[in-house]
């Protein structure tokens, strides 16, 4: 039998709602939590020293992103669990179901000595403009059984408007991993419920990318298997998929708005029911310089929550829009 009968390709027309994987289980300790705080370019000392983070009585607290690698999507065996191969796997007919959203809420934070339970399923499915789209659900608890955060995370399974363009003038820039920390964000320059104002700006960051940043992102595993080929990592498949080339993955991107957002507001904002929803837009590359500007879009009190709601863009060195984000931060009494 001739390998491409042989494969039962996890595509489009076989996914379903309600599709699970593997249940998995990670234990944080501080090595994993500043590793993961170097490689998303992130100085700020209080995701390197318990001492640094007063917020949390000197206790080691992850990034909020975090929870994207501790409690990672692994789609690929969600495919082999309901007796698939994934379409990143395949022999026949290989392609990328590349990053298009995602959207975490936090319920409570995440410290070293954690033991981080995931669970992940399929959420929905859903054709727009002629693309396909599936989300997935990923949810994560610790050791209590308490439920610390969620994300929903949606994938192209196939794009009707054929490969992007690769820039005529690509990124010069050449980064390297973060190692020193520096001073935390003053907290006197966080932002406040009764302080602010509709149309506020944020602290804006920039950030490039470099293929060693995006190697050692897709080397940071603590759950699922390694995937040493994708389109963050394998210029010859990349510029076969619908980037024509290497970009990083949106996760990243999503700790770089994590790390915008932090310098304007407490950790406590995100963890205490926070959430972003972040849109990818157009790829960062390797070499690509993105600035994030965002400002407050409205403040309101829900349910007895102080809530401030913003909006985030990323722009590049071409002035091309990268990301769009909105969050909702949840202030502290």
């Amino acid at each position: 039998m001739s390998t491409q009968l042989q494969e039962r390709l996890w595509d489009y027309d076989v996914v379903e709602p309600g599709q699970t994987g593997n249940t998995t289980a990670v234990t944080l300790d501080a090595d994993n939590i500043a590793a993961y705080s170097r490689v998303a370019q992130n100085p700020d000392p209080r995701f390197r020293s318990a001492a640094a983070n007063a917020e949390y009585g000197g206790a080691l607290v992850a990034m909020p992103t975090m929870v994207l690698t501790y409690a990672p999507l692994l789609r690929e065996e969600i495919a082999s669990h309901q007796g698939f191969l994934a379409l990143e796997e395949s022999k026949t007919a290989r392609r990328q179901t590349p990053f298009a959203k995602c959207e975490v809420c936090w319920f409570r934070p995440v410290f070293a000595g954690d033991t981080l339970t995931g669970t992940r399923r399929v959420l929905e499915k859903y054709e727009r403009r002629g693309s396909r789209f599936v989300t997935f659900r990923v949810e994560a608890s610790n050791q209590r059984g308490e439920a610390v955060a969620h994300y929903d995370y949606t994938c192209i399974f196939s794009y009707a408007k054929g490969q992007r363009e690769v820039p005529k003038d690509p990124g010069a820039a050449q980064p390297e991993v973060v190692a020193a920390a520096v001073p935390p964000p003053r907290r006197d320059r966080w932002m406040t419920f009764d302080a602010v104002t509709v149309g506020d700006k944020l602290a804006p960051l920039t950030l490039s990318e470099s293929v060693e940043i995006m190697l050692r992102k897709n080397d940071q595993r603590l759950a699922g298997k390694h995937k040493p080929s994708n389109i963050h990592t394998d210029e010859e498949f990349a510029r076969k998929n619908i980037f024509a080339g290497m970009v990083n993955s949106g996760p990243a991107t999503l700790s770089y708005v994590d790390q915008m957002l932090a310098q304007s507001f407490p950790l406590r904002a995100f963890y205490d029911g926070g959430r972003i929803l972040m849109r990818a837009i157009t790829p960062f590359r390797a070499g690509d310089t993105v600035t994030f500007e965002g400002e407050v879009a409205g403040k309101r009190i829900e349910d007895g929550k102080r809530l401030i709601d913003c909006k985030v863009r990323g722009v590049n060195q071409r002035g091309e829009l990268v990301c769009l984000s909105d969050a909702t931060m949840v202030m502290p009494a």
